[in-house]
Order: C-alpha cells, then structure tokens, then sequence
C-alpha cells in the first residue's frame, strides 16, 4: 500500500535572508541545508506541527502569516512527500529551547547562497523561497481541521 510522508516546512525571510537549518539527513548521513521543516505528528494540525517543527530545528517561535503551496516530491530514494509550506515570521532565539538532535546549526542565507549552494536537502528548498519571492499566498484559512 502507498504511503506517502506528510510534512510542512516554515519559511522565514528577514532584511532579505532566509532561514535554514544546517543537519545531517538520517537517509544518507550527509550535511544539507533546509528550511525548518518536518513530519506531522498524528493529531497534530498543518499549523500545529510547523510551529513545532520551526522551534525543535531553530530554537525559534513561528508566528504563520500565509501558506506559499502544497508540494509533492518524488524522492531518490522512491518516497513521496507531500509539503505544506507556510511563511511567517519568527522570533529571537529561545534561550531555553533546545534543538534537535540532527541540526548542527541554523543560517540566515541569501537567495544567492542558497542558489549556489551543492548542499540543498531537496529542490523543494529553492522551489518554496521562489514561491515565496513570486509572491504566492494563500490565507491560513484555506488549512481546514475537520
């Protein structure tokens, strides 16, 4: 049976850098760049699970403004993933929060960092911030919990 990954993943622009988590992917071991980004724990809302996601990988509280778009990503490895990427803002680092066990540290990157960068975890990195330049929005309402 098919079984794809659900996950979402917040981006955050400030005086025009991005945040990006630097971790180690538990697939291949390798250092990537990523948005903050995860899976949807079960009973966990879209909205729940990014603000969650954003502070576990950066030690930073998300406040979501927007959904940017829903993504499917065929992976190397056969897996689907399915992508809710939302934009808002973040705060200073929590300096009682903790982060994750993979991420080895959080940047602030320019779009021509991140375009010239070998390390992207996926497409879906580059894609979601063009997204967001473009400046593609949809209201947080269109995230139905029924």
């Amino acid at each position: 049976m098919w079984s794809p990954d659900i996950t979402v993943a917040a981006v955050c622009e400030r005086d025009g850098q991005f945040l990006l988590v630097e971790e180690k992917a538990k697939s291949t071991q390798n250092i990537v760049f990523n948005q903050p980004a995860g899976h949807i724990e079960e009973g966990e809302s879209v909205i729940e699970a990014v603000i969650r996601e954003t502070l576990e990988e950066t030690c930073r509280h998300f406040t979501p403004e927007a959904v940017i778009g829903f993504y499917r990503l065929l992976a190397p490895n056969g897996k689907t993933y399915f992508r809710y990427t939302l934009c808002g803002q973040v705060s200073e680092v929590d300096p009682n929060a903790k982060l994750d066990d993979d991420i080895i540290r959080t940047h602030w990157l320019s779009l021509e960092q991140i375009k010239s960068s070998q390390q992207l975890r996926s497409p879906l990195v580059l894609g979601c911030i063009e997204d967001y330049l473009k400046g593609q929005r949809y209201p947080l309402e269109i995230l139905r919990e029924l």
